[in-house]
């Protein structure tokens, strides 16, 4: 058996513990290791200052939405991929690959330009103070223009994740990750560049990454090919890529967004409270992008079972996946709300304020992130079944139906408090809608199912 062969074993046929795990583990792996990356980014810059610190953290959201670009492409392509690949149809998702790969280089291209050019109101925009704006400038130059390697890593990542490849996503993430880790002393400490530093040996870090995805397309190891010829831009390529897409482009901005209001409401308490928020939010990332590394092996599973028609396997898959990753979350937050002040304390020279805000928010988000996997199964879910408008709706919950409102007018009555404990509220009221979407999906599945058995089929006949 080939390797192409048993990539559709493993998403069709193999029992579903064992792909989960052949398929969520290495993603969750290097999702980890690349959020934990984030932490010692953030650990080296806390060295310098509260100003650096909160400079890094200005900058986050705006690289966030040029990554989405890769999301928008990448995750909008590989929903439909599944589901082709369930069908049979090897053709058309060749053309979707194509379509969907140089589409998002080409975009990510024209959003890094825009973003250069108007870079300082932008930064003003995401909430960076007079003392922070210079050093989220410098870094802001350098790690922006790189982001256009990551645009295509993050579409790579979902394209490769849609065929079984899961292990190559993880080396892809974890070569990156190791390297910055390696290179954020260097450039940072030994070269003397302070957050210019960081930012470099970031864009090194994603150029190797980068190349690890590119030798996999060269040797020929994907079952896609990766043709110019091929890009398509017919209404049904399109709609399947956007429908699905769209909504994950939102859930990235809702992010930034949801992180500059932080930082604009942080801002009126000093730098402290923007770096203190910062950490939390960096804290946060690690556990919510394992999370979410894990649910992109769920996903091509979950798409190609729809796709197939093989309900029982789908259902199993969704149950097991909102254990295992309800364990994790349940142990992760344990974890931050037990230790929160001495977590926090790492990422500072000792800036009393930034420890006591950082850690009672950490402590809350500890709480209230056990309920993230139930969450996210179901907002990953929908759009892996290719329900568009349902996924938009559940996916926007947590970072904007649900938060904005609460930052923006919890801070107004509580103050500092408000800031703090916006996130974990949000987290609450989100799972609370995700059980109400929920039920109603699953008696879909099972009304599909007793209409595509082979026992009614005969009947109708």
């Amino acid at each position: 058996m080939n390797s192409q062969s048993k990539k559709m074993e493993l998403l069709g046929s193999t029992s579903i513990p064992k792909a989960l795990l052949a398929m969520g583990i290495p993603t969750m792996i290097g999702m980890l290791v690349n959020a934990f990356y984030n932490l010692v980014d953030a650990y080296f810059v806390g060295g310098l200052g509260e100003s650096q610190m909160g400079a890094i953290s200005v900058v986050y959201p705006l690289g966030q939405v040029v990554v989405g670009l890769g999301l928008l492409f990448g995750n909008g392509a590989a929903s439909y991929i599944s589901r082709l690949l369930g069908r049979g149809d090897k053709e058309n998702a060749d053309k979707v690959v194509s379509t969907a790969l140089y589409s998002s280089v080409s975009v990510g291209a024209v959003i890094i330009i825009i973003s250069m050019v108007f870079l300082h109101p932008i930064l003003k925009l995401l909430g960076a103070t007079d003392s922070i704006l210079p050093f989220a400038a410098t870094y802001a130059g350098i790690y922006i223009v790189s982001c256009i390697f990551n645009v295509f890593n993050v579409t790579m990542n979902n394209i490769v994740t849609s065929e079984g490849a899961a292990k190559i996503t993880m080396c892809a993430l974890l070569t990156g990750a190791v390297l910055n880790i390696a290179l954020d002393p260097l450039f940072i400490y030994v070269f003397d560049l302070g957050v210019a530093g960081a930012a470099i040996a970031t864009a090194i870090s994603q150029v190797v990454s980068t190349c690890v995805y590119l030798t996999y397309i060269f040797r020929k190891k994907s079952v896609f090919h990766f043709r110019v010829k091929d890009c398509t831009y017919t209404k049904e390529t399109m709609s399947e890529i956007f429908k699905i897409g769209i909504p994950t482009l939102v859930f990235q901005i809702l992010t930034s967004v949801s992180i500059s209001l932080i930082n604009n409401a942080a801002g009126n308490y000093g730098d402290s409270a923007i770096a203190g928020m910062g950490v939390v939010t960096r804290l946060i990332s690690m556990g919510s992008l394992s999370v979410f590394g894990f649910i992109k092996g769920f996903q091509p599973i979950a798409g190609y079972s729809y796709g197939a028609k093989k309900f029982d396997r789908l259902r199993e898959a969704i149950k097991t996946s909102v254990l295992w990753s309800t364990v994790f979350c349940v142990i992760f937050g344990v974890i931050l709300a037990l230790f929160p002040t001495a977590i926090v304390s790492r990422f500072t020279k000792g800036d009393a304020e930034m420890i006591r805000i950082g850690a009672a928010s950490l402590r809350a988000n500890g709480i209230s992130i056990m309920l993230f996997g139930f969450y996210t199964v179901y907002s990953s879910l929908f759009l892996a079944l290719g329900k568009g408008r349902e996924g938009f709706i559940l996916g926007a919950c947590r970072q904007g139906i649900c938060f904005i409102p609460v930052i923006l007018l919890l801070p107004i009555v509580w103050r500092l408090n408000g800031i703090m404990y916006a996130q974990p509220i949000a987290d609450v009221l989100s799972a609370v809608i995700t059980v109400f979407m929920a039920i109603p999906l699953h008696k879909k599945l099972n009304e599909t199912q007793r209409q595509t058995s082979p026992i009614n089929t005969k009947d109708n006949n």
